[in-house]
């Protein structure tokens, strides 16, 4: 074959291997069995030939050396485990999935949280697995990229598909002037980017919330109104009353989301001015019936929503399907400082004031604005009469008015009192609706909780029922249950006798999802022995 055939025309050869010889041949090749050969063998010179004619690049400024990471190294078997984590996943992921073996990208998580809980930095070679985990799952990145350390900033600057890692890191990963020195800090605030410009301000709140107040006013009416809105939510970090002259001047922002962000700051503040007004208003709109033989509530919600209650964050306009006397009342009681019911409802503790009748169909949105302000508030006392007891059914009296606002609810109280209350939901209503409580509870589980949770399981079990149907709590408690536990759970993996009304062949799954949970239980033992080098 001469030079000038194997050279042929580039678009030539692929059009021919994308249709094949048998539909066209090529004219310098004779049709046949050996057409296909002589193609590729055209292919092969071809791609030398165009190889060889590319110019030499200029070369490129050689990367600066990454910054060495002088925290402690892994226990070795610990980093082996890690491998482990990131490259062997038998499991699809979720409870209900079939087998014995733990999902083990389900426990990197947790894995994570405890190596960075002990400050140990990431081995160099898992830098690459751990990123494109990351990738992939945005819940994993902030523990993930705390455990890579500044290593992991210097790949993402070299691989465009680790560039999350610097939009997830304040200021891209850039490094802060000295904070002791005003000048540095002056020219990177009136200078610098504003990725740079948030993690400068979020920095120095952190250490000198006056500070960094002071810092933001200094070129506060010149900032757009998109990054206004972002400088001004870093001063949920060491709110104070001292913000609040600043805060007050904000309300009467241009922009309404700036104007509605300062005025729920401002609601946190007890004792605000803009606390008080609310306090004012919502407390107009509720008052004790004593016109009956029992006390109650009467409610008159507001007719109008005026300039004044816009300027403190009121929204006029109410959602689709929502009244707006009901929608007024709401971000009023929700503002109010909930010490003011305490002295305007007769001295009533707040579990008397929430067992109060309430006129006209108006207690539950009452309750679900108490709701809001004890979670707000991060008021423990009224979060407990709320939550009332944990055997009332959903929206019964006294408890919030849904599942999702007892979970908020909870969030306010002790590890120990959340896994109490939510231990004694599972124990007179059962699993199916303890999904988003469970949440909300510290890990590993207190021992009521975990012996509730298993508890319910067994009794499901012992229905009949198929174990997907609690995959969302079995998955949980696989990655939340104590790993003391699972010597409890030995006499629930032999396969039970199945009644005659159980679901064919449950009695068998279940045996497989409990060997999963125990095995996951003594893998997770085995990974913090691994983590304290024992």
């Amino acid at each position: 074959m001469n030079s000038t055939s194997a050279a042929g025309d580039w678009e030539e050869l692929v059009t021919t291997a994308l249709l094949g010889t048998d539909r066209r041949t090529p004219s310098w090749c004779a049709p046949g069995q050996d057409a296909p050969v002589a193609l590729l063998d055209a292919a092969a010179v071809e791609t030398v030939r165009r190889r060889a004619g590319l110019r030499p690049a200029r070369a490129a400024q050689r990367p600066e050396p990454a910054v060495s990471d002088t925290r402690p190294a892994l226990p070795v078997a610990a980093a082996r485990r890690l491998v482990m984590l990131l490259t062997d996943r038998p499991g699809t992921g979720g409870g209900g999935r079939r087998g014995t073996s733990p999902d083990l990208m389900e426990l990197l998580p947790q894995w994570l949280a405890a190596a960075n809980a002990r400050g140990f930095g990431a081995p160099v070679q898992v830098l690459p697995a751990l990123l494109d985990a990351a990738r992939g799952r945005t819940d994993l990145r902030p523990a993930a990229l705390e455990f890579a350390g500044p290593r992991a900033l210097w790949l993402a600057r070299l691989n465009p598909d680790w560039r999350f890692a610097l939009r997830a890191t304040p200021g891209g990963g850039t490094a802060l002037p000295d904070l002791d020195d005003p000048g540095q800090v002056r020219q990177l605030w009136q200078e610098g980017l504003f990725a740079e410009r948030v993690a400068l301000l979020a920095a120095i709140r952190a250490q000198r919330p006056t500070v960094a107040r002071e810092l933001l006013v200094s070129t506060w009416a010149a900032e757009r109104a998109e990054d206004r809105l972002m400088f001004l939510d870093s001063l949920r970090t060491g709110l104070t009353a001292e913000d609040e002259p600043f805060l007050e001047q904000a309300l009467a922002d241009r922009s309404r989301n700036v104007r509605a962000t300062a005025a729920e700051l401002l609601s946190a503040l007890p004792d605000s001015a803009l606390a008080a007004r609310m306090a004012v208003r919502a407390t107009a709109c509720v008052a004790v019936d004593r016109t009956s033989g029992e006390p109650g509530l009467v409610v008159e919600a507001p007719h109008e929503c005026d300039s004044s209650m816009e300027r403190d964050g009121v929204v006029a306009k109410a959602p689709a399907g929502r009244g707006e006397r009901s929608w007024w009342l709401g971000q009023l009681v929700e503002a109010t400082p909930l010490g003011t019911w305490e002295r305007r409802l007769g001295g009533r503790t707040p579990r008397e004031i929430v067992a109060l009748a309430v006129a006209d169909d108006w207690r539950s949105e009452l309750h679900a604005a108490w709701c809001r302000a004890a979670v707000r508030q991060r008021n423990a006392e009224w979060s407990r009469a709320l939550l009332g007891s944990p055997s009332a059914p959903e929206a019964g009296g006294p408890g919030a008015v849904s599942l999702a606002e007892r979970a908020k609810l909870l969030s306010t109280l002790g590890g120990g009192e959340r896994a109490e209350w939510v231990a004694g939901f599972i124990a007179a209503q059962g699993l199916s609706e303890a999904f988003q409580l469970l949440g909300v509870c510290a890990v590993p589980w207190a021992a009521p909780l975990g012996r509730a949770v298993v508890d319910a399981l067994n009794i499901a079990r012992d229905a009949g029922s198929y174990p997907w149907s609690f995959s969302g709590v079995m998955g949980l408690a696989e990655r939340c249950l104590d790993p003391a536990e699972a010597s409890r759970l030995d006499g629930l993996l032999a396969v039970p006798d199945e009644s005659e009304d159980a679901a064919p062949g449950a009695g068998g799954y279940w045996a497989e999802a409990f060997q999963r949970l125990v095995t996951t239980l003594r893998l997770r033992a085995a990974m913090a022995r691994e983590l304290e080098g024992s």
